[in-house]
Parts: C-alpha cells; sequence; structure tokens
C-alpha cells in the first residue's frame, strides 16, 4: 500500500499543473522527453519530497490503524509441564556466581566463555492472531534469541577461578523496533490459516519492508576473533561476548544479503567459513566461502536446486562441500494455494550433494537416499573415494508441526512417544551414515545407534571437523517427559564411539556403536550443550562437556561440566545460577584467553 500510494502520488502531479515551474506548457507536457523533464526537475524540487514523505507517512499511520483494528493478538498458554519454554527478562549486569560451585572446576579446565542461544519472546511469551482473515501462530522454534554466558576465566595473581553469569537478548532491528512499539507488530506469518498467513506476509511486507522478524535465536559461532548470533532467516548479528552487547549486522562488507546458514563451518587447514543460505525464491539455496580474515567473500555460487529445502545445516570435508537436500520444503505457492509454508512431504526425494570447495552447480555429486528427515550433521570426512556423512536421522520432522487447525499437543506427543513398529511416524532421531562413493556413485546408508534413546543436537572435538572423528556426543530424549510437554526435553548425554564398530546386530535395541550415556538427575534437563577442548590435549576426547540444565523439581538451573574421558561419572563442577535459564538451541564454547 505503501508503494501503491507513492505512485498514486506521482500519476496526480502529473494530473495537475503545478505552479512549480511555469515554463512547462501544455505542448510541452505532452512530449514524452518534456514529461520527463518535467518529474525530473519536479524530483529537484524541496516541496516534492515533503508531499512523498507525508503521503507515506499517512499510508503507514492507515496500514497500523488496520491491524490494531482487524488483528487481536493472544498468547499462546503453556502447560505447567512446559513452564520452563517461558520466557525470562534481562539480568541487566553479569552476577558472580564463583562462590555457588558444587565440586571443582579443574585446574587445566581451558579459560573462555560458554554461551548458549534460544527463543526468549517479547511480551510474555509466543503469540497467535485472529482476524477477519483467519488465524495464524508462531511456532515454538521462534521467539527471539536471547544470550545466556557464563564466563569462566582465572585470577592472574591469585589463579582462583573466577565465574559470572549473564543474559542479554540479540537486539536485532525488528527487536529493537517492537520494542520501541511496546507492543507486538509484526504479525506471525509461518502458520496459519493460509489467508490469514498471506495478509500477515503482506502487511508486515508493506508496514516495515520485512515479511517477519529476525529471530537470531539459534546459534553462536567465532570467525576470525569475532563472535556471532543466528538464526537462518537473516545475516548474522555481532556480539561482544563479554557484554552481550548486539553490534550490528554482519553481511561480509555488503556481499550477503540473504538468509544465512545456523550453522556455517570452518574449513580444515585454510580457516575459510563455509556458508550457505536458503530463500523461498529463487535461488532457493547459495552457498558461500569467506575469507579466513572474515572480511571477503570469496565464493559465492546458486547451485539452482528445484526447490526451497528447509536445510538447517551444511557439511564440509578437507576438500568438499555437502549438502543435505531433504524433503522438508518451504514453498509460498503451497500457502496461496491453501496449503502450509512448511511442509514434510513424505513422498518427495532426498538427497546429499557433494562439490569442490569452489565448485559451480555442475560441479555438484548428487546422490540418492532414502527418503528421511536431517536437521544435524555429526561431522563429515573423506575416507578413500568415499564422502562419510554422520548424522541425527529422523523418519518425519518435528518442524513445523501438524496441519493447522490440529491438536498440537496431541500430535507433538505421539511423536515423541516409543511405540513398537511406528518410528516412520515419530520424531526418533537415530545417528545414521552415508558413505558416498564419489567414483562409482554408490551409496551405503544405515543406522549406527538403536532404538534405545532418541538423540539429537550433536557435537564434536571441533579440531576434527571435516576429517576423520572418533567420537561424538548428543543430547539424548527424555521420550516420557517429551510426551507429557509436547515438548522435547533431553534428559542425558551421549557419547559415541565411531571406530568401535560391531560388524552387526545381536540387538537392535544397541546399534552398532559403542554408545556411553551421563544421565541427569529425575527431571533435570538440558540445552545448549557443547564439547570444551583442553588447551594442550592429545587425544580427542581430552575436554569437557559443558551444558545448562534446569531441575523442574526445583525449579533452578545449573551448568554442569561433565569430564569427556570419565563420562558416565558425576559432573566435576555444577555451577548453580542465579536466573532460570529457559531450554534453549544452541551453545558454543569460546576459548578468549584475552579479554
Amino acid at each position: 500500500m505503501v508503494a501503491a500510494s507513492s505512485y498514486a502520488f506521482h500519476v496526480s502531479c502529473s494530473l495537475h499543473r503545478p505552479s512549480l515551474s511555469p515554463k512547462y506548457d501544455a505542448l510541452s507536457l505532452s512530449s514524452s522527453l518534456g514529461f520527463k523533464k518535467f518529474l525530473k526537475e519536479l524530483k529537484q524540487n524541496p516541496v516534492f519530497h515533503v508531499l512523498e514523505r507525508t503521503v507515506k507517512e499517512a499510508s503507514l499511520r492507515m496500514l497500523d490503524d488496520f491491524v490494531n483494528l482487524a488483528f487481536e493478538f493472544v498468547d499462546q498458554s503453556l502447560l505447567p509441564s512446559q513452564s520452563n519454554f517461558a520466557p525470562v527478562e534481562e539480568m541487566g549486569a553479569a552476577v558472580q556466581v564463583t562462590d555457588a560451585v558444587i565440586g571443582m572446576i579443574p585446574d587445566d579446565f581451558t579459560e573462555g566463555i560458554y554461551i548458549r542461544n534460544g527463543p526468549n519472546p517479547l511480551f510474555g511469551g509466543l503469540k497467535s492472531t485472529n482476524s477477519i482473515f483467519g488465524k495464524s501462530s508462531h511456532t515454538w522454534i521462534e521467539g527471539e534469541g536471547m544470550l545466556h554466558a557464563l564466563h569462566v576465566f582465572k585470577d592472574s595473581i591469585s589463579g582462583r577461578w573466577n565465574i559470572s553469569y549473564n543474559n542479554r537478548h540479540v537486539y536485532t532491528d525488528t527487536l529493537k523496533l517492537e520494542t520501541n512499539m511496546r507492543k507486538p507488530a509484526f504479525l506471525p506469518a509461518i502458520e496459519g490459516d493460509s489467508a490469514s498467513v498471506l495478509s500477515a506476509y503482506l502487511l508486515n511486507w508493506l508496514r516495515f519492508g520485512l515479511v517477519d522478524k529476525y529471530l537470531s535465536n539459534t546459534n553462536v559461532f567465532e570467525h576470525s576473533g569475532k563472535v556471532y548470533s543466528v538464526a537462518e532467516n537473516h545475516i548474522p548479528q555481532e556480539i561482544d561476548p563479554f557484554t552481550l552487547e548486539t553490534k550490528g549486522n554482519w553481511d561480509i562488507n555488503g556481499c550477503w544479503k540473504r538468509p544465512f546458514t545456523s550453522h556455517p563451518k570452518k574449513a580444515p587447514d585454510t580457516g575459510e567459513l563455509v556458508v550457505m543460505g536458503i530463500h523461498p525464491k529463487k535461488p532457493y539455496f547459495e552457498l558461500g566461502v569467506v575469507s579466513a580474515d572474515g572480511k571477503r567473500l570469496l565464493h559465492k555460487v546458486d547451485l539452482k536446486l528445484k526447490r526451497c529445502c528447509l536445510c538447517h545445516e551444511i557439511g564440509i570435508t578437507k576438500r568438499y562441500n555437502v549438502i543435505m537436500d531433504f524433503p522438508l520444503t518451504i514453498d509460498i505457492n503451497r500457502v496461496i494455494t491453501g496449503g502450509p509454508l512448511i511442509k514434510y512431504n513424505n513422498d518427495g526425494y532426498a538427497q546429499i550433494g557433494v562439490m569442490p570447495r569452489y565448485g559451480d552447480s555442475e560441479s555438484v555429486q548428487w546422490f540418492k537416499v532414502e527418503q528421511s528427515c536431517t536437521f544435524h550433521i555429526v561431522n563429515c570426512y573423506e575416507h578413500g573415494d568415499e564422502v562419510v556423512v554422520l548424522a541425527c536421522r529422523a523418519s518425519n520432522s518435528i518442524i513445523p508441526g501438524p496441519d493447522f487447525g490440529l491438536n498440537k499437543f496431541e500430535w507433538f506427543s505421539k511423536g515423541f512417544k516409543q511405540i513398537e513398529g511406528s518410528e516412520c511416524e515419530s520424531f526418533f532421531s537415530r545417528v545414521y551414515e552415508w558413505r558416498l562413493e564419489m567414483i562409482t556413485g554408490e551409496v551405503t546408508e544405515r543406522n549406527l545407534t538403536g532404538t534405545e534413546y532418541s538423540m539429537d543436537f550433536p557435537m564434536i572435538n571441533e579440531r576434527f571437523i571435516g576429517i576423520e572423528n572418533k567420537f561424538g556426543y548428543t543430547q539424548v530424549v527424555d521420550s516420557n517427559a517429551s510426551a507429557i510437554s509436547g515438548m522435547a526435553k533431553y534428559g542425558a548425554l551421549a557419547k559415541l564411539n565411531f571406530k568401535d564398530r560391531k560388524l552387526e546386530l545381536s540387538n537392535p535395541q544397541e546399534g552398532l556403536v559403542e554408545v556411553e550415556y551421563h544421565k541427569f538427575p529425575e527431571n533435570t534437563f538440558c540445552s545448549g550443550a557443547a564439547f570444551v577442548a583442553k588447551s594442550g590435549g592429545l587425544a580427542e576426547d581430552d575436554g569437557w562437556i559443558i551444558t545448562y540444565v534446569h531441575n523442574e523439581s526445583t525449579d533452578t538451573s545449573q551448568v554442569y561440566i561433565v569430564d569427556a574421558t570419565k563420562f558416565s561419572e558425576e559432573p566435576v563442577a555444577k555451577i548453580s545460577l542465579p536466573r532460570r535459564v529457559p531450554y534453549g538451541f544452541h551453545g558454543a564454547f569460546l576459548p578468549l584467553y584475552s579479554r
């Protein structure tokens, strides 16, 4: 409507002879050359810009008034079992928690900052809207990003550990806009009645020039000494890891103007950052390579995919990029015809692409694989003529949820339940292996973990990204607690040994790889687990797993530090926090040696 109003203003100017330029008579205006000259001079007149701005501002006020009248924002309620998914307030400043340590932080623990990202919706929680167009709702993956940071440093004089905790929202452009308005402004635009979703897209675009909010709620990563918060619906935001202040958007010096993966990968040997971004309009998938110093985009290519797959993570080896094109898709045309924006296509194709680091769309070698859903990659590496891909794979997708109008709680609860023979309908996720033979094009694929536990959110020692690794770690789903709440809860950690594999299965519950578990106390669940490599450590598992945990029985949050070499034993340290930490997504440990 803003654009239409601006266009109408231009037309009205051409239909009325203004007194601004009396030298133009009817004859000159009748000629194309004279008309263009007239418009050019008109646009140079300050009065024109005042009028244009006035019309635009009036149009925006009219749009805001229409939204206020036609749309009602409604809070999405939470069940008691979902209480730790509720948002919290900002701390305002870091709080010392040095004296709140149970156990002992090892002397050789790596100094640094542990940051976890996750959704923390403004104005009390996720929203739905009711309007003349129907209903639309935020999904569980939305909500503005909030960073939770634990600073772990030694005093240079006493050698005593100095530990502090803080939290803070990621101050994206859209968060600042809604904060200044002091109310929800963006209409939910991911799920809902088709007409409501389309109207939300249109009205958000006309009012703000964007179809949806910048979330920045999924992950934290470091590149070239700088730290970024990210979600794949926008470019990353640089943050100060010490203050959690948001410094601004990172578009690689103006060279990257599209969404950005939540899981970029730093290439072995070169230190270059491999990124990608998906978009519901062509080009659906673009891949980029950022210089090791973070200042230049060295390579950018459209892979010319035939659909917009919701690819959450990219994989790398020493020489290759690995692309997961699976049948979870984003399709605006589907919304126009009455379907959902995001949909998992049970009868869709799945393929994995392998391309040289600086290749183009023609250089991608595609491997057809069994249809499934994969969000998170454990690791990729080369083994002779094979590219090996390790990932967490399920038969169905937890995103975005059921078809609109169905009972969300029942749908999610059923998906988390472990029912014999129903794995094809569930989110049950197992660590999986694809072996892609680059010469023959053959694929060998198989489950590596058994049917006893569902697991996701994998991590490894980052020194082994892109090269063959022996160990991997995951968060383990508590299926019963997740089914009761209708939301994923992780009641344990797992350590996987990929080298010592069984040749055949004697019990399908066990799987082909050795798995060691670290189980939390009853009603205690984790999020954002990360591997902390020991400084100077020689073995791959020299280090610790660090994670935020919440005890729902006591409604208290802690950070656990688990020795990776004594994985099933008690945490070496538990650090009590002054504020509840809601469940979130991914975390990262940043070994920073100077402040």
